[in-house]
């Protein structure tokens, strides 16, 4: 009987064959019309599983002779990554983190463990990394990408004690959106993030350019330390624009507390929120609403990440979307970097992002 399939599906299976040595490094793979009469589809349907192939690494196609297996698992000089970042359950931005990491590992250039450190809850994912640490350290891989704790107590002693460790063990770390360390401090560690403090400027001036006067960061208490890079940039647009900012523009305090939020200083009309990630700013709306105080018409919000769920708030939410997939692109190479040298200097790699506009940042007169 015939077998059926699409594109995807072929694809998915030759990969897995290739992956698990069905068809080994050096193995002449079937012509594009004896593989396209087998799964009862279009020959061009064959070559786009060929190419895609090619493209990431398992196949090279050779004029003349055909579709040859290269990818080669067996092969002792290719690393081992491990991954010790917050998956779906956290937050959409290490969602696609993750999935741009794992892709690449189809090249076979290196290959990538990772233990399930997703979780909702900040609490369990310490958990988790604690323990997904001290697999990766006895099964002495090659590199870890690590995105440290936060919304946890004592957050900054258990990171840098998880990057000890690992040191310790002789195994190279690259931190992934932030430092274990507050700055101005540095730690000896390469960094790949989001250059915060110009998020910070460009979302101000986002809000002034809208005809906020007044302008308040909120964050959470525990929060990343990348807040206060947020909150330089703030500072200092509001020093270009003759603003005033000071500590009560700086609120620390959790949004869905309504006694908290009654007690933000919102003069109508002339005020915005710079929340510090999206979910803030969801909480935030949702008090505000409660609390008869209009977004669009009293104040203005926005937050950061870009979250799937922010274009379908009651007001859609103004953030700034963070370049995910080049954050992953680039912590690979400084792996692949520090490996290859455990003596180079550590650098920081600072990416920049783009504000997506939406209503929440529009004054309705």
């Amino acid at each position: 009987m015939e077998i059926k399939a699409n594109y995807q599906t072929i694809y998915t299976s030759l990969k897995d064959q290739i992956v698990k040595e069905v068809f080994r490094a050096g193995y002449l793979l079937p012509t594009e019309q004896e593989l396209a009469q087998k799964y009862s589809v279009s020959r061009p349907t064959i070559a786009k599983v060929y190419n895609k192939l090619q493209d990431r690494g398992f196949v090279i196609k050779k004029k003349g002779l055909g579709t040859i297996v290269t990818y080669n698992n067996t092969d002792p000089a290719t690393p081992t990554l491990g991954l010790m970042l917050p998956g779906a359950g956290e937050s959409d931005i290490f969602s696609i983190i993750n999935d741009q990491i794992l892709k690449q590992s189809e090249s076979g250039k290196f290959n990538c463990l990772w233990e399930g450190a997703t979780a909702s809850s900040a609490d369990i994912r310490k958990s988790l990394i604690e323990t997904c640490c001290d697999t990766y350290i006895q099964k002495k891989i090659d590199g870890i990408l690590f995105s440290p704790l936060e919304r946890v107590h004592h957050a900054d002693r258990l990171n840098i004690q998880i990057c000890n460790k690992i040191s310790a063990a002789g195994i190279p770390v690259v931190l992934v959106d932030r430092d274990i360390v507050t700055f101005p401090e540095r730690s000896g560690f390469d960094i790949v993030c989001l250059d915060n403090f110009n998020a910070g400027y460009v979302m101000g001036r986002h809000l002034a350019d809208a005809g906020c006067e007044h302008i308040h960061f909120l964050y959470r208490p525990d929060s990343a330390s990348s807040v206060n890079m947020r909150l330089a940039g703030i500072k200092e647009m509001a020093w270009d624009r003759d603003l005033l900012f000071d500590r009560e523009n700086v609120l620390c305090g959790n949004p869905d507390d309504l006694d908290f939020v009654k007690q933000i200083k919102i003069v109508k009309g002339k005020t915005g929120i710079i929340c510090a990630n999206d979910s803030t700013a969801a909480v935030l709306m949702s008090s505000l609403d409660a609390l008869g105080i209009k977004i669009s018409s009293d104040v203005l919000l926005c937050g950061y990440d870009d979250m799937k769920y922010s274009q379908h708030l009651k007001h859609s939410l103004t953030t700034y979307r963070q370049p995910c997939e080049e954050i992953a692109n680039i912590s690979i190479e400084l792996m692949m970097r520090r490996i290859n040298n455990k003596k180079r200097m550590p650098i920081t790699v600072y990416l920049t992002g783009e504000i997506v506009v939406r209503d929440s940042s529009r004054f309705v007169r």
